[in-house]
């Protein structure tokens, strides 16, 4: 007979604890990536017992937020993909869906390389990155992306310019809420230009937003 008054809320609680361990510590760490865990257990207003019950160490909670991280922006990949996407309209919908979870994502950048480094890091990021470089492969053997540089190094590039276009994003200083502007950069950082790039995002945008009747401008963009 299952221990419905006992057991089963104590697996409810700790799950409970430990989502909200995790969604603070993001806010913490984001905030100041030195806070310790007595601060982090505070705001979420744990005792530092349930917090060390949950991770032993700084080192596990941090290396917990990166594993978190890098699902959450696998998961947003592939809900943004779209069967039959050319390399543009492909590109496009991986740059949104990573501006959604850019806190996230910058997140496990900054800390994860400071505290567990590059390797794990590298091993977090691998599925998103080797998707992305396939994605930018196909582009520039179709002659839509640049290819002065081979496929792994232009993702690792447009990478990097993703997570310091966040990174003005969240110091406000340069707002972009729903990331068209920084995926339509993306765009023409691979070699698309400006106005492609532009209807493009937006074309991916409406169909997102499930707005049919794309405007004829942005259909025609796809021709180019």
């Amino acid at each position: 007979m299952t221990d419905v008054l006992g057991r089963t809320p104590q697996r409810h609680d700790a799950r409970s604890n430990r989502t909200r361990i995790l969604a603070t510590a993001r806010q913490e760490l984001g905030d100041n990536p030195d806070a310790s865990l007595e601060t982090i257990a505070q705001a979420a207003g744990v005792a530092r017992r349930t917090l060390y019950g949950h991770f032993s160490s700084r080192l596990a909670l941090i290396a917990a937020l990166t594993q978190e991280a890098g699902r959450t922006l696998q998961q947003a990949f592939a809900a943004a993909r779209s069967p039959g996407a050319d390399p543009l309209e492909a590109m496009a919908r991986m740059a949104l869906a990573a501006w959604v979870v850019g806190d996230r994502y910058r997140l496990l950048i900054s800390l994860g390389r400071r505290d567990l480094g590059v390797a794990a890091i590298r091993a977090t990021l691998t599925p998103a990155r080797e998707e992305a470089i396939a994605t930018v492969r196909r582009g520039q053997e179709e002659g839509v992306f640049a290819d002065h540089v081979p496929a792994p190094v232009l993702a690792r590039a447009l990478e990097a310019l993703m997570l310091a276009l966040a990174d003005e994003n969240a110091a406000s200083t340069w707002a972009d809420p729903t990331g068209e502007a920084a995926a339509t950069m993306l765009l023409v950082a691979a070699g698309v230009t400006p106005q492609v790039a532009a209807l493009r995002v937006r074309d991916v945008m409406y169909e997102s937003e499930g707005m049919h009747g794309v405007p004829t401008a942005a259909r025609s963009a796809r021709a180019c």
